[in-house]
């Protein structure tokens, strides 16, 4: 019976039914949209701010910091301004707008391009006068001439420019003593350094010295600044007799005893000398333009000695 019992009892099978998908709602499409809506304002202000001068960024940054500072203090300008930006920049009431880098009216690029200009003036005179060094150099010991009076010509590259130097010497003096009148020596070193000098651009400085020894002559107020001006155009007449064209001559002066070349002896024959300078650009525009030498004193400014004996 129990058997049978079993065999009758009913087989329950469960079912359970599964619905469908939910519906998805669409907010992530939102917030996709403000990505990339962000990304895309993101990119547009890097591209703003690299193509804007600095400038028009420093007139929005004074706009921002302090828009009402006008309105509150009076007077016109970006509160009284019925633009927002009426021209950018540090002024922020001008109408045409800032000037933008490149066009030239940055004062900041007009320094810099002006320093780039002078270095490499300063780099085409540096190779000019190194040439013009070693020219002279080779006349000086081919030139049966100079050759003689190797000792007595120097050369020396200066912040003016190649100066040339021709010292005197106790046993043979460059000009007779107490006078201007040149020696026949000294008017061949002249007018050789004048010939290789013809082909040069630079302008030429031509100063007269003399030693510390005060000079007297029969002409009342005559002293060593017009015995070494003298001396300076005596030299300056041969250049141009060597050919070398008269403005070309920046400047001829009588410097007396005030640059001495031998400071410990200064009474010494050294210090009795002609300097011919070939002038660098930097130079010959600073000369030019107030009328002083760069690296020697104002012979008009310098007190007169009072004369004793001629033993320039």
């Amino acid at each position: 019976m129990a058997t049978d019992a079993k065999k009758l009892q009913p087989i329950i099978v469960k079912k359970i039914k599964k619905g469908g998908h939910a519906v998805h709602g669409g907010a992530w499409k939102i917030a996709y949209a403000d990505f990339v809506t962000a990304m895309m304002a993101f990119f547009l202000l890097m591209w703003l701010l690299g193509s804007t001068s600095e400038g028009d960024k420093k007139g929005l940054s004074d706009y921002f910091t302090a828009p009402l500072k006008v309105s509150m203090q009076g007077g016109s300008g970006a509160g009284a301004s019925n633009s927002i930006l009426p021209g950018g920049g540090a002024d922020l009431t001008q109408k045409s707008g800032q000037s933008r880098r490149g066009d030239g009216s940055d004062p900041i690029q007009k320094k810099m391009r002006a320093n780039a200009v002078k270095a490499e003036f300063a780099k085409q005179d540096a190779r000019k006068l190194a040439t013009i060094s070693a020219k002279i150099s080779a006349l000086i010991s081919t030139n049966t001439k100079l050759a003689e009076f190797s000792k007595q010509i120097r050369l020396e590259t200066t912040a003016d420019g190649l100066q040339i130097q021709i010292v005197d010497d106790q046993k043979r003096p460059m000009f007779d003593s107490g006078s201007a009148a040149v020696k026949p020596y000294m008017r061949d070193i002249l007018r050789e350094i004048g010939g290789a000098l013809n082909g040069v651009e630079n302008k030429i400085s031509l100063d007269g010295h003399t030693d510390s020894s005060p000079y007297s002559s029969a002409q009342r107020g005559y002293s060593n600044w017009e015995l070494s001006s003298d001396r300076a155009n005596a030299s300056r007449r041969e250049l141009v007799a060597a050919g070398m064209p008269d403005d070309k001559l920046a400047r001829v002066v009588g410097l007396a005893s005030s640059i001495l070349l031998d400071g410990e002896n200064p009474t010494g024959a050294v210090n009795r000398r002609i300097s011919i300078t070939v002038m660098t650009r930097e130079a010959e525009e600073r000369l030019m333009g107030t009328g002083r030498s760069l690296t020697t004193l104002d012979p008009v400014a310098a007190p007169v000695t009072p004369p004793t004996s001629p033993t320039q």
